[in-house]
């Protein structure tokens, strides 16, 4: 109970810091909204007459890849960068000396995590669904996979995040955090329908967990003869969460053996 109340108040500071972090929070949080309301005018003439009789414009169209990207950002783009920094300016090693123990810390950062990640979802949600109409799933199966694809998802970007973070350090984390997501925003149907891109481009994708988030949002938010787009004309619901848990697990195994607390340890 110790440690729990130690985690809860870990995950209290932590949410201080990240809201402290102007760019963070325009970059990792915000972003999303911001796109998903840009290309929800910019592209509204762009639905054709066949696809708004199935309920489709151009929000609903993005709001899967958004959603994709936003659990991302708030996981593994937020924990790669925080914790390469923390590390980089002495602050682990300090945490390390103190008598906080080493899962309270995890604990808050999987906290900041949750409440991001949590508040995010609810702001693209409202924002498509009372700004842009969005029209939402109606079905408890549907929203069942949703709760699934997401719990998964920022499962695995958390574990990822935090092993990424002993290849960056604060000259490099930009580059090395920001750049690599960045390009599988482009290439795993965030930014463009992903029925529509190479099917090379489609088949790097699928090696990456990004591809397989947006996809199974698409599952939830798209009508069922969209599916036919996919790579296998199928949502595959089945085998996008053994992905994604695949990934999870593998996020796992590395934190556990490559975290470090110290650069030079």
């Amino acid at each position: 109970m110790n440690t729990l109340r130690l985690a809860w108040d870990r995950t209290i500071l932590e949410l201080k810091m990240y809201a402290r972090e102007r760019d963070m929070v325009i970059f990792s949080f915000l972003f999303p909204v911001i796109m998903l309301a840009i290309f929800g005018v910019v592209f509204s003439s762009e639905i054709d007459a066949g696809e708004k009789a199935q309920g489709m414009n151009a929000a609903r169209v993005f709001l899967p890849g958004m959603i994709a990207a936003g659990v991302l950002l708030t996981s593994f783009q937020t924990l790669a960068m925080s914790v390469a920094i923390e590390r980089d300016d002495g602050t682990l090693k300090r945490l390390r000396g103190t008598p906080l123990p080493p899962v309270a810390y995890f604990l808050g950062k999987v906290g900041l995590v949750l409440i991001t990640a949590l508040a995010q979802l609810a702001l693209l949600l409202v924002v498509a669904r009372f700004v842009f109409d969005v029209r939402m799933p109606t079905e408890p199966a549907a929203w069942l996979h949703f709760a699934a694809f997401f719990v998964v998802a920022v499962v695995g970007g958390t574990t990822l995040g935090v092993a990424y973070s002993s290849l960056a350090n604060p000259r490099s984390v930009t580059a090395v955090v920001v750049g690599p997501l960045l390009v599988l925003q482009f290439i795993s149907g965030v930014y463009f329908t992903f029925g529509a891109l190479p099917s090379w481009l489609q088949q790097i994708a699928a090696v990456f967990p990004l591809k397989w988030i947006a996809q199974g949002m698409r599952s939830v938010f798209y009508p069922a003869s969209w599916a036919g787009q996919e790579m296998t004309g199928t949502w595959e619901v089945g085998r996008t969460l053994l992905v994604l848990a695949v990934w999870a697990v593998s996020g796992l195994v590395l934190c556990l053996r490559t975290f470090r607390w110290t650069r030079d340890s």
